[in-house]
């Protein structure tokens, strides 16, 4: 007679054992119809488990988080059903979810086409109306091999090969079509209504270039219809907001084959970044941060030191010369130690922090750069904070503060927090993760803030808690991090003097607020749609004249504005003023002062600004009172 303890704590007791399906019908006939999935003792299972003794259950619907990735997953499976229907040459490989979607790959001769995909879908949305049952079978492992090789489905049964010995294996049924999966999926595929199949990329077997490649086809999948429409509403607004297309309109940057993942920042682009880069030097300044500065290229002997040689090394360009290996740094931290272990510390300039706007390389692949956004060379606004272990929880706390204040700056409001906790392939021991991650609970905690946690995703040398912005158009992006390390300065003898005159290693804090400037600045583009706030914007107001007639009075007007500390550009072409205006509202100048011949004899200016706002007539002072007073503004409305 089993007992079900159910979310809100309420208990519910059977005379028998019965299905996660049969306990949703017993609770009610809506429950029943919305049941995706149960989560029976903190595992995900289908709604065919049957549950025989007692256990803790909640009932997944497409309401929860799990159940639109179950969603997902099955609608990945319903893709490949369909695919094997209409194409059953091509053999299915690997399916998962992915952000906002799933993706498959397929080996198959024939490319898929645009074309392709719209009967893909067609079919998918066929087989969904049919209501089609799907079902768990478990096999062992030597039959699922034998069964697929039968059906000349080569890649599933190298997949199921590679599974241990002796082990069963878990496949998923609907009609005809059959296949590995872990699950769980949802009960039908009428549950399946929402999906869009979104393009075919190219991919290789198991990731690896060595190997044949395969085609990849990308699909989404929500709960309800409304949801789709604002995700394919977002990808538009994204597609506008493209950082790489504005780099080239607004003449920020440009990125070439001969120096890939590296940017060519232009005037206006480097105009951007140095705004930036001087508000966090402010920063540091201001929040008790020397700023330093380090080698680019450093000895081997103190990347295997510090552990990146054994961790991080497929990631590291390297050189040589006289016969001694080299590596061009992928990070600061070793660098900072080495300016700490300068000097003999005491625990009294504890903490002591240090900020670099450190230029980095890392050898990433190049099918994953992305413009700005994934490049090989990149600054960080980085910075080390060498503390005792006391000082953990109050330097943390306080830098969680900072990096919101900060954000609000450049109009972000929206943080998500994550803590990343131990990876498999790590240093140190384990006591003293233990105590890195309980300290950095203790400093979300102490910031009130709520976080979800991460297993297995954090640095090699420390657990770290990440800290996710959202832009303008709902999107993600990842950009400041801290994380505690009490290996690293062991590892390269970063020592201090005590309070009991003894010698002691201190605990190390690795932090960045926009982590690459470059990838920040690609966000800033976006989340802007280029559209800059006077205080980013690399051309703060552009003077232009109606006729040859007002040219020395607007060049004396841009002179008042340029010597109050506006960046400002004058367009004195011969052109139709209403051109110029165009011109420059294409290239989205923040204000546009436009004089003429009333102008002049006034000594007053006309004003426009952004998004064609006519702004009248006032003086050249009461306009730099203006624009200075907004400049001082830094917030997305500005």
């Amino acid at each position: 007679m089993p007992v079900i303890t159910l979310p809100d704590g309420s208990k519910r007791e059977y005379p028998q054992a019965l299905t996660v399906a049969e306990v949703a019908a017993s609770i009610g006939a809506g429950l029943a119809k919305a049941a995706l999935a149960g989560r029976v003792d903190g595992t995900l299972v289908d709604t065919s488990f049957l549950i025989e003794r007692d256990m803790q259950l909640a009932i997944v619907t497409d309401k929860d988080a799990d159940g639109l990735d179950i969603i997902r997953h099955s609608t990945s499976h319903l893709m490949a059903y369909a695919v094997k229907e209409l194409f059953p040459e091509a053999q299915v490989t690997i399916g998962p979810v992915i952000d906002n979607g799933f993706y498959y790959d397929f080996a198959c001769k024939r490319p898929f086409t645009p074309e392709d995909l719209e009967t893909i879908e067609k079919r998918m949305a066929e087989l969904a109306k049919k209501d089609v049952p799907v079902s768990r079978e478990v096999w062992s492992r030597d039959k699922a091999v034998e069964f697929f090789k039968s059906i000349g489905e080569h890649y599933k049964a190298e997949l199921i090969a590679a599974i241990p010995q002796g082990e069963d294996v878990s496949l998923y049924r609907e009609g005809d079509f059959i296949d590995l999966c872990r699950g769980p999926h949802v009960p039908s595929t009428g549950k399946l209504k929402v999906f869009k199949l979104m393009k075919v990329a190219g991919a290789y077997w198991r990731g690896d270039q060595k190997n044949e490649q395969l085609q990849r086809i990308y699909g989404t999948a929500w709960a309800k219809k409304d949801e789709l429409d604002a995700y394919l509403h977002m990808l538009e607004e994204a597609e506008k907001r493209d950082h790489r297309k504005l780099g080239r309109q607004l003449d920020l940057f440009h990125l070439q084959e001969e120096a890939p993942g590296m940017v060519f920042w232009h005037p206006h682009g480097w105009t951007v970044w140095q705004e930036v880069e001087q508000y966090m030097r402010r920063v540091y300044r201001d929040n008790g941060y020397q700023e330093v500065r380090c080698p680019q290229i450093l000895d081997r002997s103190l990347w295997e030191r510090s552990g990146h040689w054994e961790h991080f090394k497929h990631n590291m360009f390297t050189t040589e010369s006289e016969s001694r290996d080299y590596a061009v740094k992928p990070m600061n931290c070793p660098g900072h130690v080495q300016i700490f272990n300068t000097d003999v510390r005491s625990y009294r300039e504890l903490p002591l922090r240090y900020g670099e706007f450190g230029s980095c390389h890392r050898n990433e692949p190049s099918g994953a750069l992305h413009g700005v956004m994934r490049v090989r060379a990149f600054t960080q606004d980085d910075g080390h904070i060498f503390c005792t272990e006391d000082q953990i929880q109050s330097e943390v706390t306080a830098f969680n503060d900072l990096l919101r204040e900060v954000y609000a700056d450049f109009g972000f409001n929206e943080v998500a927090v994550k803590l990343a906790l131990r990876p498999e392939g790590r240093v140190g021991e384990d006591h003293l993760w233990d105590k890195a991650e309980s300290s950095l609970r203790a400093a979300l905690t102490a910031s009130g803030l709520t976080w979800d946690e991460l297993p297995g995703e954090g640095a090699f040398y420390g657990p770290k808690i990440e800290f996710h912005i959202k832009d303008a158009i709902g999107r993600s992006w990842q950009c400041g991090t801290v994380q505690v390390d009490f290996s690293m300065p062991g590892r390269l003898g970063a020592e201090y003097v005590g309070e009991d005159n003894s010698r002691h290693t201190p605990v190390m804090l690795h932090r960045a607020i926009l982590g690459s400037l470059e990838r920040f600045i690609g966000i800033l583009v976006e989340n802007h749609a280029g559209a800059f706030p006077l205080w980013l914007a690399p051309v703060q107001v552009v003077v232009m004249n109606i006729s040859e007639a007002q040219t020395d009075y607007a060049e004396n007007v841009a002179k008042m504005l340029r010597e109050a500390g506006l960046r400002v550009e004058s367009d004195l072409r011969g052109e139709k003023i209403n051109y110029k205006i165009r011109e420059h509202s294409l290239l989205k100048r923040p204000y546009i002062v436009v004089v003429g011949d009333k102008e002049k004899a006034a000594g007053l200016v006309a004003l426009r600004a952004r998004g064609n706002q006519d702004l009248g007539q006032m003086s050249p002072q009461a306009l730099i009172e203006r624009l200075l007073h907004e400049k001082c503004i830094r917030s997305v409305a500005a």
